[in-house]
Parts: structure tokens; sequence; C-alpha cells
């Protein structure tokens, strides 16, 4: 064992419950903590694609790719790019087919992380449990002060705690920057019934219209439903600047409207026919590159190691991926402070060259001529 006590996983999502799962495979105690109170106590987001290389090899190392060929919609990797005058300008239909493993078949971040979880001994996840600080004890293990008094003790800590990560304090210095894009958020349900047009525009996967520093980003889930990002590249106080109350729903679908006057209707409409309100949702991410000094007996895994914005297409396949290369190198190494070093070697030039294409998407999607980058893009890599 190259641990004495269970090695403490800070965050249940995708790349901590993997890394939890790998290790339990092989006779390796874990314990996840998380400040959620429980599994159902917050929405897991929309819909992830999961890659080759990426995230099914993390789940064939779980041993978790029949359940996840069950879930999976391979329908869900069509691509579409729409003007903002509402012609489809490309369209990226996959091909009709049965097999998971062609291309990067589509999951709910909620069924992931359902079928993760149903993969882990019971009493793994100690829900509702906040990490104030994490204290070194002089002899490379850790004590977790937790919300409420409570405390553990660890030999191995796992930062799994997404992008404002308290295990990170320890190891970096780095806090997350605004990227200077903002994403409204809303939702649709029962697209095909309540809103024919916006789900016919949608399409089976993800729409994009995008031009002049803004766009629409829409994404079909399962259960008939369709999540929308309003994106802008703005000041990140822009509601403010506005007179914009985040909580006044009109306030904000008439602020959305004039942010993008001229564009299609039926583009509008995904601003106009929300089912579920409005949030706002700024773009943060971690400079690049994020690397720190080794430091026995803590490191980060996904978010919290290298945050970085959605256009990566990567963050839950490399949170995943983190978590599956970690858990092997425990497993692999009989010295806990060399399974990390050997994780680390191997995490941080691949996460410096994610962050660096997630950078350059960002700025391209938004840009004054982002229009015709989008459509140079698909159109390369069709």
């Amino acid at each position: 064992m190259p641990t004495q006590r269970p090695i403490a996983i800070i965050g249940a999502g995708p790349g901590g419950l993997t890394c939890a799962r790998i290790l339990q495979q092989h006779g390796l105690a874990a314990v996840v903590y998380d400040l959620d109170a429980s599994p159902a106590s917050r929405d897991q987001g929309g819909t992830l694609d999961m890659h080759h290389d990426s995230g099914q090899h993390a789940l064939r190392q779980a041993d978790l790719w029949d359940e996840f060929a069950a879930r999976a919609r391979p329908e869900g990797q069509q691509m579409r790019l729409v003007g903002r005058d509402g012609r489809i300008l490309f369209d990226n239909v996959p091909l009709e087919t049965d097999d998971v493993t062609e291309g990067n078949p589509e999951i709910d971040r909620g069924q992931l992380r359902d079928l993760l979880l149903e993969s882990l001994h019971p009493g793994t996840v100690s829900w509702g449990h906040k990490l104030n600080r994490l204290e070194p004890l002089g002899d490379g293990t850790y004590r977790l002060h937790f919300e409420g008094r409570t405390s553990a003790d660890a030999d191995l800590v796992v930062g799994a705690d997404g992008a404002w990560s308290r295990v990170r304090r320890i190891l970096s210095a780095a806090e997350p920057a605004y990227t200077g894009v903002t994403f409204v958020e809303t939702g649709l349900g029962d697209v095909d019934t309540r809103h024919p047009h916006l789900a016919a525009l949608t399409g089976s996967g993800t729409m994009m219209a995008l031009d002049d520093n803004r766009g629409f980003i829409a994404q079909r889930s399962s259960g008939g439903h369709i999540r929308v990002y309003i994106g802008m590249r703005t000041p990140q106080e822009w509601h403010q600047q506005h007179g914009v109350s985040l909580t006044d729903h009109d306030s904000v679908r008439d602020a959305l409207l004039a942010q993008f006057t001229g564009w299609a209707r039926d583009l509008l409409d995904f601003i106009t026919d929300t089912d579920t309100g409005y949030t706002n949702r700024p773009l943060f991410a971690l400079p690049v590159p994020h690397t720190w000094t080794h430091r026995p007996g803590v490191t980060l895994l996904g978010d919290a190691a290298h945050l970085m914005s959605p256009f990566s297409g990567m963050g839950a396949n490399l949170a995943m991926l983190d978590g599956s290369d970690l858990a092997r190198a425990v497993i692999e190494h009989p010295i806990a402070e060399a399974a990390v070093r050997a994780y680390e070697s191997v995490m941080h030039p691949r996460s410096l060259k994610a962050a660096e294409g997630a950078a350059e998407g960002i700025d391209s999607a938004f840009a004054p001529d982002s229009a015709a980058q989008a459509l140079a893009h698909m159109s390369q890599h069709n």
C-alpha cells in the first residue's frame, strides 16, 4: 500500500470520481469529500463529448465502458454553424451508427456523474464537507479542516475541487482571471413540442452563431432539453454598467436583446423563450502555463490544476484523464511521492497544450470576425 490512510480526494466531479473508482478497483482505499449536501443538490450542467484518447480512455481504465455506452448519445455530435441572419452556414451531421466508439459521443453531465457514483463502494463520498484549509503536519501528511470544525488526516491529498480550489492554495498563488467573455445561460424544455423552431435550428447536437464579439451556443441534452449560452465579450460587471439587476428577468432579457440588435428573430427567440430564466456566468481561466513546485503528499487535477475556457472542448475529458493517470501512478509506484511526481510530469505539459488551445479558441470565437474564423475552422476539421 502506498499510503497507510485512505487517499483523500477533494471534489466529487468527473476527475475525482474517476480517480477514486480506479483506486478502489485495485484495492486501494479512497474517500471523496464534496461540499454539496447530496448528489442531487445541484444541477450538474449540460452535455459533454467524450474524446477517444482522454475521456473514453479513462472510462475504459475504470471498466465503465459498457455503462457509458448505454447512456451515450452519438447523434449529439452534430455541429452546426448559423449566421447572425439565421442561415445555416455549416452542418456536420454524424453518420447514423450505434457504435459509440465512433467520434466523440455525448453524455449528460448528470448521467456521467451518476455512472461514476454508482461504481464506487457505498459511503465513499462524504457529502456536505466544505474544505476550509489544508494544514501540513510536517511529515508530508496533512490535516483537512472542514467547515463545522470536523477534520481528517491524509497521507495523500488530491485537489479535484474545481476553479476556486482550496487545495491549490498550498501549491500555487495563482488565481483564475476573467477571460473577457461572459455567458448568460438559459434553457428550454420539451423543445420538440413547445419550441419546435428552436429545436429544428439547434439540431441533434450543438448549434453556434458567432459574430462581432457575440454569439449563441445551443446544446441538446437528453429528455428534450436545450441549454443555451448567450456569449458576449464584455466587462465582467456589464450588468451594473447597464443598470441591470440580474434578479430581474425582464431587465436581463431587454439588455441581452439590445446587445444583439440586428440578429435574426429565430436567434433572438433563444433569449425571449426561456423556460429557466437567466444565469450570469463570467468565464475564468488560470494563467498559462500554470505549474507548481512539487510538494510531497498533495497534488491537483482537473480545473483545480488547469482551469481553462470551455473552448478547449477538453475540460471534463482532461479531468478524467488526470484522475485515471494519477490513480495508475499510485497503483504502479510503491511510494506516494514517486507516484505524484510521475503523474505531474505527464499532466503539466499536456495541460499546457490544452490551455493554449483554449485561450486561442475563446479569442477567435469572440472576435470581430468570429463568424469567418468559425466557418474556416469547421470546414478545415470536417
